[in-house]
């Protein structure tokens, strides 16, 4: 039997390319986006459905899959990619940018988990694949709500992998790295450059955001960490954690494999921490 993915936030970026990725590999794929693009199922007629979900509304995750289940008879699984990013000082940010990212990076996975349990299980069950970042395992400045959404997630994540096991449904994690030349992060740094920075912040802030452009580390590939999705949502056993990008790997090797006064050291080099307090003594 052919098997299903419905996949979220397949607008541009990582969740379009994955999207196609899954239909060249022969699956029947569920397309989902706030607004659908109908060129995206172009070269996939039947294989690829295209439907409106928003993961803040429970009404339209509903919807799509029932349309979803309607069109290929079932689910096997979920892959849920949609997420937004803000770049911003945490002090001077707006109580609802605050609560918008939160609806969408953690509430949207929660509703879109909560939509498609019952139909993975009444099919003997599936997977679930829940994308992160490397900022779920390290904290970065100018970050601080997407990393603490990140986070969030991968200990949601964590938390349903022995719950529903017992469903029969395995959860997985996959951590791409930075990939600075997707449209996600040209969005997010676009968004940046409307960020009111107060003035006790802006030296700090811009020194950070040059940092952030030339990080020492090479960006994760996207073919790459697409490639990793399919291996995550493949794999019949129950490991958590798929690493994506060399950034990725080298904050879990810090995180997990040095101590705290390593981990700290090197990730305060890394980011350009280091540099800003070797010029800013005090």
């Amino acid at each position: 039997m052919t098997k299903t993915v419905l996949i979220t936030g397949c607008s541009s970026g990582l969740g379009k390319t994955t999207a196609r990725h899954f239909a060249a590999q022969g699956w029947n794929v569920i397309a989902t986006m706030r607004k659908p693009d109908q060129s995206l199922a172009a070269g996939y007629p039947e294989q690829m459905l295209v439907l409106p979900l928003d993961v803040t509304n429970p009404a339209s995750i509903e919807s799509a899959i029932a349309a979803g289940i309607a069109r290929f008879g079932h689910i096997d699984t979920v892959i849920n990619n949609a997420g937004i990013s803000v770049v911003s000082i945490f002090e001077a940010t707006a109580k609802e940018t605050i609560r918008g990212i939160f609806e969408t990076n953690v509430f949207g996975v929660m509703n879109v988990m909560q939509a498609v349990i019952p139909h993975l299980r009444d099919h003997g069950g599936g997977t679930i694949v829940n994308i992160t970042s490397g900022v779920g395992l390290a904290a970065v400045p100018l970050l601080a709500l997407y990393t603490a959404t990140k986070h969030a997630v991968e200990g949601l994540s964590e938390s349903l992998s022995y719950e529903l096991e017992s469903q029969n449904i395995l959860v997985k994690l996959v951590e791409p790295g930075a990939m600075r030349t997707t449209s996600f992060t040209a969005n997010t740094m676009e968004a940046s450059q409307a960020v009111s920075v107060p003035a006790e912040y802006k030296p700090y802030f811009d020194h950070m955001m040059r940092s952030m452009m030339n990080y020492p580390l090479p960006d994760a590939d996207e073919e790459q960490v697409v490639a990793t999705i399919h291996a995550a949502a493949t794999d019949p056993s129950n490991r958590l954690r798929y690493l994506a990008g060399p950034d990725t790997e080298e904050m879990a090797r810090l995180r997990w494999s040095t101590s705290e006064d390593e981990y700290l050291s090197t990730m305060n080099r890394l980011m350009g921490q280091t540099a800003w307090r070797d010029g800013n003594p005090g």
